[in-house]
């Protein structure tokens, strides 16, 4: 009994364990787990807009660059973030790529320019002395690549260790690319025995550039536009072995143009992705915005295209993260995502530092020089909304030079008038030494004198134009400085004139808003048909803002340096006195009532 009791609980025990690892039901065999497939990854880092900064510096401050939201800037910041993630990613493949517009914007790009320019004296701009510390692997053209002519941004160019590129800059006799359009990196995914993975990478500059920069690119260059340039491209890069494929645009992805409709879109970055197939992502700039992630889906073959843009002048990466699997020899991409990192987070690379330091502090020496005396001090913070003394002073030089270059000649005897823009809110020349950089915060472009012969009604329709500046506030509302502006309207495209008397009545329409245009210090009315010169900065004198009447035939282009005239004329004068060329001439007012 005890023997056999015993040998039935084993056997009840055995049973139960066997249950336990049986299927659920009887005679299903057990599920194999399915193989997963290998995946990999790629980083594609971006950078865009660093418009000249290497150091984390305000050359006209004099100061560590600093603003209200604690941004940094630089290539040498962005140099710090770019080795952490190759780092952290231990020889994993990891690209990096720029969208342009890279020697142009502070005092230090300048200076190589136009004070030492790199096409005289072989020195190496500190553009590529920095990019190339950081090993991009290539960087599109933007449109202020062309401001200092076609040769110094050849020697740029001839400076880099990576290419340049431009696929829709073209040769104006022989409509072929005028730079190299794309690469195809060839890049091994990590760990021993890893697959190569073959990244196309386009470069698209902007179309503006054949009006912003036509003094130096009429007959040599045309620009085609992106979007066909890309639908072009791409299959090509495809056939050519490309698995995946990344555009670096120089165009932002409003869709809209800050010129008419006679130049291919501006903006297009979301026309592409939506219009082109075959795209992976698109790394773009010119917008100066931050776009940490978005997707637009292709209307053809309904894939997500991935688009970032880092922001501006270094204050910002973007990074962009693609997993992979391969199946049949082809790769197919399974995820991708994208962000941007902030550059305040970090410290400056050394080694970006040191290869620019001479550049840097010959550069800071330079704008240290003082150059006149002011007997107040005089600021740009009202700019926008009231007639200043530092705005006159713009206005008052460029009158004389252009005054004095047509004297004697066929338009000695016409009224001469000039235009000027509030470029900075926070420009200031204080009272007592005025300083190279004061003035270069005053006038932060690099545009060149110019004018043009216009008529009184051509006149009116400029200041109309560049009166839509303004929201439309009824007589008895409250008035705000910093709101009384339309925000999609930039301060540069708001343009003042001295040598006529003019109201901008704000309580009207759009269109309809001088309510005064008279001969200077008199009240007698402009005619239509009034004949003056107009002194004008060449980037609006070539379309730039899409100003009325304005794209003509010049009477007078010196090819100087508006920023230039103006450290010439306070040089020449020794003191700035607002009594020397302060004349009130216009006015905001809503029902003939002045709001201010």
């Amino acid at each position: 009994m005890t023997s056999s009791s015993g040998a039935s609980r084993r056997q009840v025990l055995a049973v139960a364990a066997a249950a336990a690892t049986a299927p659920l039901l009887a005679g299903a065999p057990a599920e194999a787990k399915p193989k997963q497939p290998k995946t990999w990854d790629l980083t594609i880092l971006g950078t865009s807009d660093t418009h000249g900064n290497v150091y984390n510096w305000d050359y006209y401050k004099d100061a560590e660059f600093d603003d209200s939201k604690q941004n940094d800037v630089g290539v040498a910041k962005l140099a710090t973030l770019v080795n952490q993630i190759r780092a952290e990613r231990k020889g994993r493949a990891t690209l990096v790529l720029d969208a342009g517009d890279t020697i142009q914007g502070t005092p230090l790009a300048t200076y190589y320019a136009k004070q030492e320019p790199i096409t005289s004296t072989g020195e190496t701009h500190p553009m590529a002395r920095a990019m190339n510390i950081l090993k991009y692997d290539a960087v599109t053209l933007g449109n202020h690549e062309f401001n200092y002519g076609l040769p110094l941004l050849a020697t740029w160019i001839e400076q880099l260790g990576f290419p340049a590129l431009a696929a829709n800059a073209l040769n104006a006799k022989t409509g072929k690319p005028a730079f190299l359009p794309y690469v195809i990196k060839e890049v091994k995914l990590g760990g021993h025995g890893a697959p190569k993975l073959c990244v196309g990478v386009l470069g698209l500059t902007n179309p503006g550039v054949a009006i912003w920069d036509k003094g130096n690119v009429e007959g040599r260059l045309v620009f085609a536009d992106m979007v066909a340039t890309a639908a072009k491209w791409v299959p090509e890069m495809r056939r050519r072995g490309a698995d995946l494929v990344v555009i670096s645009a120089h165009g932002g992805d409003s869709g809209t143009s800050s010129y008419g409709p006679e130049l291919p879109n501006e903006n297009p970055t979301a026309l592409i992705a939506e219009q082109v197939p075959g795209i992976d992502a698109i790394l773009f700039g010119h917008a100066h915005n931050e776009v940490p992630e978005k997707f637009v889906t292709n209307l053809t073959t309904g894939e997500r295209v991935l688009t970032s843009e880092p922001s501006k002048w270094g204050q910002r990466l973007t990074r962009m993260d693609f997993t992979l699997t391969r199946d049949k020899g082809r790769w197919k991409v399974t995820a991708k995502s994208a962000t941007t990192l902030n550059t305040n987070t970090v410290v400056e690379d050394p080694a970006v530092l040191a290869a620019v330091r001479g550049q840097h502090t010959k550069t800071v020496e330079y704008v240290n020089r003082v150059v006149a005396q002011s007997s107040v001090e005089l600021s740009a913070a009202e700019s926008r909304y009231k007639d200043t003394p530092i705005l006159d002073f713009i206005n008052h030089v460029q009158t004389e030079v252009v005054t004095e270059a047509l004297a004697g000649g066929e338009y000695a005897g016409l009224p001469v008038l000039s235009i000027a823009a509030p470029f900075s809110r926070t420009a200031v020349f204080p009272q007592g030494d005025v300083r190279i950089r004061d003035v270069a915060g005053l006038y932060v472009y690099d545009n060149t004198l110019e004018a043009v012969v216009l008529t009184g009604a051509e006149v009116k329709a400029y200041l109309e134009y560049s009166a839509k500046y303004f929201v439309t506030l009824p007589a008895g509302a409250p008035v705000n400085p910093e709101t009384i502006s339309d925000p999609a309207v930039p301060d540069y495209n708001y343009d003042v004139f001295s040598g006529v008397d003019y109201d901008i009545d704000i309580a009207k329409p759009v269109g309809q808003r001088i309510t005064r245009l008279v001969l200077a210090g008199t009240d007698t009315p402009v005619a239509a048909d009034a004949r003056f010169v107009v002194a004008v900065n060449n980037y609006r004198r070539s379309g730039g803002g899409n100003f009325p009447g304005i794209v003509k035939t010049q009477v007078y282009n010196a090819q100087q340096e508006i920023r230039q005239l103006l450290i010439d004329w306070a040089q020449a004068k020794g003191v700035i006195d607002p009594a020397d060329f302060f004349v009130p001439n216009w006015k905001l007012v809503r029902d003939g009532v002045p709001v201010f």
